[in-house]
């Protein structure tokens, strides 16, 4: 048995969609020059651009003399199919356009807390003046919860604080941030002049965010090797949380400095410095594999690179 030459596909057998505008404007106009000016080209390659659909289909479509290009009895067929085409093409055309308007008319974000409460306000005014016909809504959340969030599509695009990019991600850095141990003006630590140990901070009872938040995961991985995290004084889920009882005196806690910034300027917490380990970690941006960011999810991503 022997094998058949396979036959060329559609695409290699039908005339591409500017060649069938062109073949509909030769025959409305009555000649190759007019048709060339209506669609900005030469005339030479007019003429060549319908020779060539001439041999692809293997018949004559336009009878030439000086007075002009008259379609064949062949022309006029093709010609016919030709607008039906187009106007499948410009049915598909408009379909696409308003599958990209409805995409575009809304942005759902999903951010870790300190990202969401610090640095996603300013970058959603910058792109409300760029965007204004496009609807925001943010999920706030741990970074565990930002990244279940993206994999079951119900995000656009999130933002963590961690160590890595979450499993079944992508995701670039659009920053960094730095880890502080802050307690109450009256507290035994806010006096000492020697930096705390990288043992004492892991020993000592803290106030902390809940595991799966981006700074529990880099305070975890930095005292890992001192014994770890001791059992924490409080579990709380929220930045302003944790925030509200160290500053009640309830004991030391460690968060971003971005957080804890205003705090720090009003005196009502104080900076401990640590000896010996790095708290800084990288913020990122992130989306599911394989999909990178379109329209307003682009945008808002090239807003937080440019801040």
């Amino acid at each position: 048995m022997t094998d058949e030459p396979l036959s060329p596909t559609l695409a290699h057998r039908v005339p591409e969609l500017g060649a069938l505008e062109l073949l509909i404007a030769v025959a409305r106009h009555g000649s190759m020059g007019g048709a060339a000016r209506e669609l900005g080209i030469s005339q030479p390659a007019a003429s060549s651009r319908i020779r060539s659909v001439e041999r692809q289909l293997g018949v004559s479509l336009f009878d030439r003399s000086p007075s002009g290009s008259r379609p064949t009895d062949a022309g006029v067929l093709v010609t016919d199919w030709a607008r039906r085409i187009m106007e499948a093409a410009e049915a598909f055309d408009a379909g696409a356009q308003a599958l990209r308007d409805r995409r575009d008319s809304r942005l759902r974000v999903a951010a870790s807390m300190t990202i969401a409460e610090y640095l996603l306000p300013g970058w959603l005014i910058a792109l409300r003046a760029a965007r204004p016909e496009t609807a925001v809504s943010l999920l706030a959340g741990n970074s565990g919860a930002v990244a279940a969030r993206l994999l079951g599509g119900e995000a656009d695009l999130g933002f963590v604080e961690g160590l890595d990019v979450p499993g079944g991600l992508d995701g670039t850095v659009i920053g960094r941030d730095r880890l502080v141990v802050v307690v109450a003006p009256a507290h035994p630590w806010s006096g000492r002049r020697t930096p705390l140990t990288p043992a004492e901070l892991a020993s000592a009872p803290l106030i902390l965010r809940e595991r799966g938040s981006g700074t529990r995961q880099v305070l975890d991985a930095a005292l890992a090797s001192y014994g770890g995290l001791a059992e924490p004084l409080l579990e709380l889920s929220s930045t302003t949380a944790v925030k509200a009882a160290v500053v009640s005196g309830a004991g030391p806690t460690v968060l971003s400095e971005l957080a804890v910034r205003e705090e720090l300027v009003s005196r009502r917490l104080t900076e401990v410095r640590v000896a010996g380990i790095a708290l800084g970690r990288e913020l990122r941006a992130v989306w599911p594999a394989g999909h990178r960011p379109t329209g307003p999810a682009r945008d808002l991503l090239s807003l937080t690179r440019t801040a």
